[in-house]
């Protein structure tokens, strides 16, 4: 793509911010305008507007990674396995360096270790399997038993500010958890390291979650001796692994926000910013043959371990990235809670709203724990 028309389509698309946004708003039905709530919903969906044209417009322009032909094997191998079937057991987390480093107040720290997850044959023939060095950022209170929230961020996060976000500290000194915070590959500390993801190859993507999953199951094997209950929580695209995780490790209580359906098809549905260019790249990853290699990371096909008064799902009613129907979906599926935040993606981030059920989620978590119950 000529750089000229690069910048055409960037700047149409950055143009067209507020209109979508007003028009999306608008078309719910129960958005009033004058409001000061109608203001914060219309700004919140600009937010959202403005992180997809980000996201989207300001990378390389896509191109066709793989052809369907190239995804064949995987397709004859993993349509044929389960979610369970398909994802090893990780190996027992060893740890390779530990770093104590600090964000403002906030002390934390950085742990690496090598992991291989195991991937099956026909994503290991490509390339996609093999070791590499995972990090997790810890923040724990001493060496005593306390139950632990393992925190999988969205795209784009990974940096040690998101435990600010997470409200790591309070969740600490109020409600007693330690907190841990799995970097998937290519964000944060792991950004220019191997492997990349998420692209544009629909092989990789399937490999990285799978990847992602054996790393979170292996940090969450390594904290139950020291732990009185963990509670799974992942955000946009953590939310798969972290329902995934919740399926298979045995754990109190999971937690997804802005849930998504699947990464290639969630890749997919924004492309079309790109124009007509990129047609092949959505028809790949949008494909049936796509879709039944991503079977083997379906979280929408699983049962999480906790019972439903332990499993919550946060969605968002102006979601311009993920939309509302994953998590309506997902609540059919699990039951359990169903918070709906009035605003958008980005939004929930910081609301007062998604804070409160969150931590009576947490509570529910810990006192579970102080009871002896079991999940």
């Amino acid at each position: 793509m000529k750089a000229s028309e690069r910048a055409r389509l960037i700047g149409r698309d950055f143009a067209g911010v507020v209109p979508r946004a007003h028009a999306a708003v608008a078309s719910a039905g129960d958005w009033k305008p004058v409001s000061q709530r109608g203001a914060r919903q219309l700004g919140e969906v600009v937010l959202d507007e403005l992180a997809l044209s980000g996201m989207t417009l300001t990378a390389p322009p896509p191109k066709l990674e793989r052809t369907l032909d190239a995804c064949a094997t995987a397709v004859d191998e993993l349509s044929g396995l389960s979610v369970a079937e398909a994802n090893a057991d990780p190996e027992p987390l060893e740890i390779k360096s530990i770093r104590r480093r600090r964000i403002g107040r906030l002390a934390y720290e950085q742990v690496r270790f090598d992991h291989d997850p195991r991937l099956p044959q026909s994503l290991a023939a490509e390339g996609l399997g093999g070791p590499a060095t995972a990090v997790v950022h810890l923040c724990r209170t001493g060496d005593d038993q306390r139950p632990w929230l393992v925190w999988v961020h969205g795209a784009g996060q990974g940096q040690p500010i998101d435990l600010l976000f997470s409200r790591a500290r309070r969740i600490q000194d109020e409600l007693g958890f330690n907190i841990a915070l799995p970097v998937q590959p290519g964000h944060g500390a792991r950004r220019n390291s191997w492997p990349a993801y998420p692209n544009m190859d629909p092989l990789n993507n399937v490999a990285g979650m799978m990847r992602v999953v054996s790393e979170v199951r292996a940090v969450v094997r390594w904290l139950r001796p020291q732990s009185t209950a963990i509670a799974v929580s992942g955000v946009s695209m953590g939310s798969p692994v972290a329902a995934l995780v919740a399926h298979l490790e045995k754990v109190d209580g999971v937690a997804v926000y802005t849930p998504i359906f699947g990464l290639n098809g969630m890749i997919a549905q924004h492309l079309g910013r790109w124009g007509p260019s990129v047609d092949e790249t959505i028809d790949l990853l949008q494909s049936e043959d796509v879709a039944s290699v991503a079977s083997v990371v379906d979280h929408l096909d699983v049962e999480p371990t906790p019972p439903p008064p332990r499993r919550l799902i946060v969605g968002a009613w102006h979601d311009r990235m993920a939309m509302r129907e994953p998590a309506q979906l997902l609540h059919e599926r699990w039951g359990g809670e169903l918070y709906w935040h009035p605003g958008s993606h980005v939004g929930h981030l910081f609301a007062g709203g998604v804070q409160q059920a969150s931590e009576q989620f947490l509570r529910g978590v810990s006192e579970q724990a102080d009871t002896g119950e079991t999940p």
